[in-house]
């Protein structure tokens, strides 16, 4: 051993410990860094109804660079909140970060993520070619959509239902020619006497303090 140096075997020779670790020496959660496949989620977001809340969400998203199926926004029973739903398509660490981040924000009151049984519906509007109405109108009679205008060139129709439905019936009308369309994205709540916002925010909405209340009433 020369000055200067630590006693004990050169750096090469010592024993390292098992799993991996970075530059740093750091070991690596082999949990952290499993690949984790897409999935999509839907998120209850119960927000303040103010300006600039959406344009604050939708900013979040952005920097964190979180993909975004549908985003739709709308007032509750409650003039003081509104209601965000957001579907996103991540790998679940993604989901759970943008779970967390959403949580963070100040007009944010409450977020959940949706059970799969959620009730959704989302709102579709589309504008064919009007060639051969009685064929589009018998599709839309399928569906159970309306039609909203019709004309001599084209036909605007209105549908309603989960994902599978509005995608089956966009097929059905491509033979006609789909001139434009629209899709007004998610609307969900859970499902049942379940509260959507699980919070304790003072508000008219219903949460588990309403629901716990209304239980010891009942009693």
């Amino acid at each position: 051993m020369t000055q200067g140096e630590l006693p004990g075997a050169h750096p090469d020779e010592r024993q390292m410990p098992e799993g991996r670790r970075n530059k740093q020496g750091i070991r690596i959660d082999p949990e952290v860094e499993a690949e984790h496949p897409p999935e999509r989620a839907v998120l209850s977001a119960l927000v303040k109804h103010e300006p600039g809340v959406l344009a604050e969400v939708s900013g979040l998203f952005s920097r964190r660079m979180f993909n975004i199926e549908s985003l739709t926004v709308g007032r509750t029973i409650d003039e003081r909140l509104a209601r965000m739903t957001i579907v996103i398509e991540e790998p679940r660490p993604g989901i759970d970060q943008a779970k967390k981040q959403l949580e963070k924000l100040v007009p944010v009151v409450s977020v959940r993520e949706l059970a799969d049984d959620a009730v959704q519906r989302e709102l579709v509007i589309l504008k064919v070619n009007g060639d051969e109405p009685d064929k589009v109108n018998a599709i839309t009679q399928m569906y159970n959509g309306e039609t909203l205008d019709a004309g001599s060139r084209t036909i605007t129709v209105e549908l309603a239902g989960d994902e599978g439905e509005i995608d089956d019936a966009i097929e059905a009308y491509e033979q006609f020619g789909i001139r434009e369309l629209v899709r007004t994205g998610y609307a969900a709540l859970a499902r049942g006497a379940e509260p959507t916002a699980k919070v304790t925010y003072p508000n008219k909405a219903p949460t588990d303090a309403a629901v716990e209340t209304q239980e010891a009433m009942d009693d």
